[in-house]
């Protein structure tokens, strides 16, 4: 059984303000019509694998059994309570994997990447799955395209992995399994542009071809304490709506690895098979650039934008028009809340900014505008002294929590759809044009009992509008 595992745990903040900690790269439409985890799911589809298994952080439960649910995919939901890197969190989906079937093979993908050519992805599975079953454990090394600074690289064999043996590679195709003589940090630019020259090595994608067990084994010798709290945290799951919770004292006390520096710098049994499939981890603005579509001046260019004499620049625009005159190689990237603007030799340093934004806790830093909710989402159109308002949008079916305030009332208008609400002891429904006023202090509800979206401006009055001015009494998603 193949078992794809999506890896969903990354933060993504050299793509800041696109990415943001509570909504990072993952869950957005970077170069597509669809997020990049939705992409990733579609990206095996062609070879009819099992049920997949999606680990993400707990703060992001919401937002990926929403996209699964919009695309109709149905995954075995891992949360887990601490960022512990990739090689615990590839244990969980391996004991996972196994509890279904004890022989499955994960095909292990980060959910951030994108691939331009995923038929070139499904070719080269069949070399890797086969030397997977036989016990190794492969990773697909990305064919360099230039002298690369910024990823790890592996230098591969001059021989091919047959079975339990090994021949010359010239008796095998390009794209077999080939031992690995070692994995190397990323860099100077002199040492990548020997790399390249060299063609003896491959760009390290994060992706792996592995039998579960033969994971699990290798983890058990060389990180046995590793093993020994991820099994922990495995044994005491819980299920909870559609996830599945692992115990958090055992998981946390788990040390932080990746697969590469726990497992596969060690064993003797790690093999790569190339890849060129247009693979980029869109690390950075610079890598966005690259791999997007570009005009006749190289320029990318995305949403309401006008340009004039510009050549080489990545302009994205969310919310309004931007336009740029006379500039060469920039970054603009412009949202509802954020506009950024850098040289693309500085796309690198664009994680800087939102660390700096993280340590004045600016509100940037973590969130868009737009907030996602289980039950929806909301938008922040306007805040003042005492005030503010919101779009407030809530899913067919979606229920918001009981609860009430201490510091703030609110009015409530519908303008699409129709609202439950309940309001102290009483429950009626408002339709569109119809509005609602919720006193400071009284015990409240809203609901969407319709088939289509609700929408609602909200505007809300008091001494303190903080979101944690919230007291709940109930919550069909179980949140605290």
């Amino acid at each position: 059984m193949l078992i794809p595992v999506v890896l969903a745990g990354g933060s993504g903040t050299r793509l800041w303000p696109m990415s943001r900690a509570s909504y990072p790269k993952q869950f957005l439409s970077i170069n597509g019509t669809h997020s990049m985890l939705v992409e990733t799911l579609a990206r095996f589809e062609p070879l009819a694998p099992a049920e997949p298994i999606v680990v993400c952080q707990e703060a992001h439960r919401f937002l990926v059994a929403e996209q699964l649910r919009e695309t109709d995919w149905s995954a075995d939901i891992l949360l887990e309570p601490a960022m512990r890197n990739t090689a615990p969190a590839i244990a969980l989906a391996a004991l996972q994997a196994m509890s279904r079937d004890a022989n499955a093979v994960m095909l292990v993908l980060p959910a951030d990447h994108a691939i331009t050519n995923p038929d070139a992805l499904i070719r080269a599975m069949a070399p890797a799955q086969a030397a997977a079953e036989q016990g190794k454990l492969v990773t697909f090394g990305v064919t360099p395209t230039r002298a690369e600074t910024g990823y790890g690289y592996i230098e591969k064999s001059l021989e091919t992995d047959i079975g339990n043996g090994r021949e010359a590679n010239e008796s095998a195709g390009n794209d077999d399994a080939v031992p690995i003589l070692r994995f190397v940090e990323k860099p100077d630019a002199i040492t990548a542009q020997t790399y390249f020259d060299s063609g003896h090595y491959l760009w390290n994608s994060g992706m792996f071809v592995m039998r579960a067990d033969r994971y699990l084994q290798a983890l058990k010798q060389y990180r046995p304490a590793m093993l020994a709290s991820v099994t922990r945290a495995w044994e005491g799951r819980q299920a909870d709506l559609d996830f599945l919770r692992v115990d958090v004292e055992a998981f946390s006390a788990c040390e932080a690895e990746s697969i590469d520096c726990a497992v596969m710098e060690n064993t003797a049994d790690a093999s790569v098979v190339a890849l060129n499939a247009g693979w980029s981890d869109v690390g950075s603005w610079q890598s966005l650039w690259e791999i997007s579509a570009k005009d006749d001046k190289d320029n990318a260019l995305r949403g309401d934008v006008v340009v004039d004499d510009v050549s080489g620049s990545l302009i994205h625009s969310e919310s309004r028009l931007v336009a740029a005159v006379g500039v060469r190689d920039l970054m603009v990237i412009e949202t509802p809340d954020a506009v950024m603007v850098a040289h693309r030799d500085a796309a690198q340093a664009v994680k800087r900014i939102a660390e700096t934004l993280r340590h004045q806790n600016r509100p940037e830093w973590d969130q868009h505008r737009r907030v996602h909710r289980p039950w929806g989402s909301y938008d922040g159109v306007h805040r003042a002294e005492r005030y503010q308002v919101k779009r407030i949008s809530v899913n067919p079916g979606g229920r918001l929590s009981l609860q009430k305030h201490f510091h703030r009332a609110e009015h409530w208008i519908v303008v699409r759809g129709t609202a439950r609400v309940t309001r102290g002891d009483e429950t009626f429904l408002l339709e569109e044009n119809q509005s609602t006023y919720i006193p400071l202090g009284v015990v409240h509800r809203l609901e969407n009992p319709g088939k289509i979206e609700l929408e609602l401006i909200e505007v809300q009055s008091g001494s303190y509008l903080g979101e944690d001015d919230i007291e709940r009494f109930d919550d069909v998603y179980r949140r605290e």
